[in-house]
């Protein structure tokens, strides 16, 4: 029997040159199907904190395992998209024997044209092409606060939230090997731009303007206060949260992204003020 590794060059060689189906072409052929071992996905579904609230889409969901656990063991709920029939039958039968088809559900769809907005999680374990196909759709589709879980094979230039190494034995039958990598991602606010920031007197007297940059899940730039331009430090966006310090301030804010504006609490020399900012002001 052939492994995931084995197949790996001659996927990657016919995948190199593709790209996600326009409209009106036939679905890209995301790859061979290799289930998840059960302890990797019960590993995807825990790391990404998955509970009653959320709702979980996997793309390309083969027998349904990861649905049907986030289903069965987590209480969430979610939908399995797969593009081969005899699969999503076979996941659809599983779900009603297990009594949660009103839970999870399954359906015979090209993941590249499949509405990905109402998922809280989304969890992906194919090729690491079509996993970085994925990239604009995830950033374009998914709310702030998202989580994106991805086996062995990471997003390229996204900065996971964290990350779990183990091994398991399962895998050497999939891919050689022990090792299974878990990455979190979590999908950031867009931040990027000018903002007018109303902060309290013992920050600074007149308002203060933040130029930030981003790329992905990094955040950056400067704070044009009292005349001087700052860099910001230890910039962090987790979702919609932002935080970020004033060096030489003892000054620390947090916020909330929502849309164009900010809102949120400032540390200065111990005492904690609201702040808030607007995108362009």
């Amino acid at each position: 029997m052939k492994t995931l590794r084995h197949l790996l060059p001659l996927l990657a060689a016919a995948l190199l040159c593709s790209a996600a189906p326009a409209k009106d072409e036939a679905p890209l052929i995301a790859g061979p199907y290799v289930p998840s071992p059960d302890s990797a996905v019960a590993a995807m579904l825990r790391e990404a904190d998955v509970g009653p609230d959320d709702y979980v889409i996997d793309l390309g969901s083969g027998d349904g395992r990861i649905v049907r656990t986030a289903a069965l063991v987590f209480g969430a709920r979610g939908m399995g998209v797969e593009i081969e029939d005899d699969l999503v039958r076979l996941s659809n039968e599983l779900a009603k024997k297990e009594g949660i088809a009103e839970r999870a559900k399954f359906v015979t769809q090209d993941l590249f044209r499949t509405d990905i907005s109402p998922a809280t999680v989304v969890t992906i374990y194919l090729l690491p092409h079509t996993v970085n196909l994925l990239k604009d759709k995830l950033l374009g589709e998914l709310r702030p606060g998202a989580r994106v879980v991805v086996h062995d094979y990471g997003l390229s230039g996204w900065l996971p939230h964290k990350t779990l190494v183990m091994d398991l034995e399962e895998k050497v039958a999939i891919s050689g090997s022990k090792r299974t990598t878990i990455y979190v991602y979590v999908v950031p606010a867009r931040v990027a731009g000018t903002w007018a920031a109303s902060v309290p007197p013992a920050v600074s007297k007149a308002p203060m303007r933040l130029e930030l940059t981003q790329q992905v899940s990094h955040v950056g730039g400067r704070a044009l206060i009292d005349g001087r331009a700052v860099p910001l430090a230890d910039a962090r966006l987790v979702g919609d949260e932002l935080t970020f310090s004033l060096p030489g301030r003892k000054t620390t804010f947090r916020g909330r992204v929502s849309g164009t504006r900010i809102e949120g609490t400032v540390d200065s020399g111990g005492v904690r003020a609201p702040w808030s900012a607007m995108l362009g002001g």
